[in-house]
């Protein structure tokens, strides 16, 4: 089995849920890839394990990405596995954990039945945009799993944003800002706005102004199939573009066109594991009442 180990943080928790994954991929005979940045600043620990490798980019020969932090490293993860199909799982070692759900006291366990086939996949929908005129920084990464959002930059008065769905004007937001998310990024950016939340295997997407302006504005919710085209007004000549944690300034003078991707990523999840129960614990109603 060919593993792909990825993390962008290194402190000393990401550092020791490393070294207990290393050993357990390890004792199981796995062939282990470490992300190239990672294995540099983690060289005193995989330099004690001659075996491991590491990698710049991914291809399909890999059947597994293991990536070591929060949900924001997943997100960068995702960059790597583009639409390979390699299935991602996270060890959490940030906070919240909606995609990173092993916490770092069940690695070995979890890891072992992963490696076991022990495991479900949960398919989760992406974003792709498309700029005219065109942007450099989107030709190899147009794409975002959580959301894209456009918003103000080097100002603090509002944004107008013209929004066009399947070429049929909505509206124009005068906000700081409008998310288009995917049912996975329900629970991220867009619920911190007053967006719903939508269960991943859900074909929607939801439109959720940042701070509107016009108090009728409320988050939409729109089938997966729906092209969105915005266009952005306001008294600085630039705004901001967001793919999940990826930033890009835009000319106000861009159409922008968002629509859903044309691949997945698979989201590796334990056999005992379901959203509505990572929901409850995480954010709406804590722990079980149940007797």
């Amino acid at each position: 089995m060919k593993v792909a180990v990825y993390s962008q943080y290194y402190p000393e928790k990401s550092l020791k849920s490393f070294e207990d994954l290393i050993k357990v991929l390890l004792d199981n005979n796995v062939q282990v890839h470490v992300e190239d940045t990672f294995y540099n600043a983690s060289k005193d620990l995989v330099d004690m394990n001659s075996t491991v490798q590491k990698f710049s980019t991914l291809d399909e020969s890999y059947d597994l990405l293991i990536s070591v932090g929060g949900d924001g490293t997943i997100l960068r993860a995702i960059t790597f596995v583009r639409d390979f199909s390699i299935p991602i799982v996270g060890i959490n070692t940030g906070r919240l954990g909606f995609l990173a759900t092993i916490q770092t006291d069940e690695i070995k366990v979890a890891i072992e039945h992963i490696l076991n086939g022990k495991y479900k996949i949960s398919e989760r929908t992406l974003l792709s945009v498309e700029t005219n005129s065109e942007n450099e920084t989107l030709k190899d990464t147009n794409f975002a799993l959580n959301e894209i959002a456009v918003s103000r930059k080097n100002t603090t008065s509002m944004i107008i944003v013209e929004t066009h769905l399947n070429e049929e004007y909505l509206t124009s937001y005068w906000a700081d800002g409008l998310i288009a998310a995917t049912p996975t990024g329900s629970t991220g950016y867009s619920l911190s706005c007053g967006g719903p939340v939508i269960t991943p295997e859900a074909n929607s997407l939801v439109l959720t102004p940042i701070a509107p302006h016009n108090l009728n504005a409320r988050p939409l919710v729109i089938p997966d199939d729906t092209t969105i085209q915005l266009k952005v007004d306001g008294r600085e000549d630039q705004h901001l573009m967001s793919l999940d944690s990826r930033i890009i300034t835009l000319s106000n003078a861009t159409l922008i066109t968002i629509k859903k991707a044309n691949f997945k990523v698979k989201m590796v999840e334990l056999l005992d594991e379901s959203f509505i129960d990572t929901l409850r614990k995480k954010m709406l109603w804590g722990e079980d009442k149940r007797n």
